[in-house]
């Protein structure tokens, strides 16, 4: 029923003039901001504590970013009415020559970025673009919620490996074929993580982009998709990364993740509106962790 219902609201959603729907994200986003006591405060906490800003101009932050994630959400419903013929009328980005190049290498490519803007869309802009697309993402606690999902993402070609089933395997094989492999790189890792810096507090930090990265030689690619006061998005797309292998395996698993952080970390100082700050990013503290020689990836770690 639920499904139904999801798949009804996309319908009523792609059939909304889009000024229009983003009109009503503002509405709802605003509403759930006031109706979401807990997660607020843990937005307007955790903003303080990252970001070291007066409570006045955090709670006015976060009372945005609530607005932008209503409007992210939406725009999920609404993502089958985006084709490769109109993509430039939603999406502008930036060096994508940079992905042509990394494509043209035939090893995959691991791209990095967080839970920040629309990212749904940025993997519907890459499978649009002719460059195949593909994800580790985590079931929602709802069945019928991940089939909806896994349903729009369908629509615009990308494919989901879900976690907790052979997704190792597959997205490995995704790699061989030379298509893309993102990993949402700002989640809680778990025990299992790299625990470093994140936002001016310690965080156990996803491992699966490095790891993979040396399994297979992929070229990393940092991409990020950022809302704009024109009402467009801009996919802003890094320079390409390399695994360094020194032969210390551990050492260098965790180089290259704390490299790749730190460019997570700045892209969200530089837009604290886009992200979600009331995911419990830090939840996992640093006495938990486990030690681990020659790092092998779990669904836990891979950060997707």
């Amino acid at each position: 029923m639920l499904y139904k219902t999801l798949m009804f609201m996309s319908w009523c959603v792609r059939h909304t003039p889009y000024c229009l729907l983003m009109g009503i994200g503002r509405v709802l986003g605003n509403l759930y901001y006031l109706m979401v006591k807990k997660q607020r405060n843990r937005a307007i906490e955790q903003m303080m504590l990252s970001l070291k800003l007066p409570e006045n101009e955090v709670r006015n932050l976060v009372r945005e970013s609530f607005v932008n994630l209503a409007r992210n959400m939406l725009e999920i419903l609404y993502m089958p009415n985006l084709n490769a013929q109109n993509l430039h009328e939603y999406i502008e980005m930036d060096h994508f020559e940079r992905i042509k190049a990394a494509h043209e290498e035939g090893r995959g490519i691991v791209v990095i970025t967080g839970h920040i803007g629309t990212w749904e869309w940025m993997s519907a802009a890459m499978a649009l673009s002719n460059i195949p697309t593909t994800a580790i993402a985590k079931p929602q606690p709802n069945l019928d919620y991940t089939k909806a999902l896994d349903d729009l993402r369908a629509m615009v070609h990308v494919e989901i490996f879900s976690r907790g089933t052979s997704e190792l395997l597959a997205a490995g094989r995704a790699l061989k074929k030379g298509k893309i492999l993102g990993f949402l790189m700002d989640q809680d890792a778990g025990p299992g993580g790299a625990f470093m810096d994140f936002l001016g507090r310690t965080a156990s930090t996803p491992m699966g982009a490095a790891v993979f990265a040396r399994k297979f030689g992929s070229p990393v690619v940092p991409m990020f998709i950022l809302r704009q006061k024109s009402g467009k998005h801009r996919i802003v797309i890094g320079e390409i990364m390399r695994y360094e292998d020194t032969g210390d395996t551990d050492r260098d698993l965790f180089a290259f993740t704390e490299k790749m952080t730190r460019i997570i970390d700045g892209i969200i100082r530089e837009n604290p509106t886009q992200w979600i700050w009331f995911q419990k990013r830090w939840n996992t503290a640093p006495d938990q962790q486990k030690k681990n020689k020659h790092h092998t990836v779990t669904s836990k770690e891979q950060g997707a």
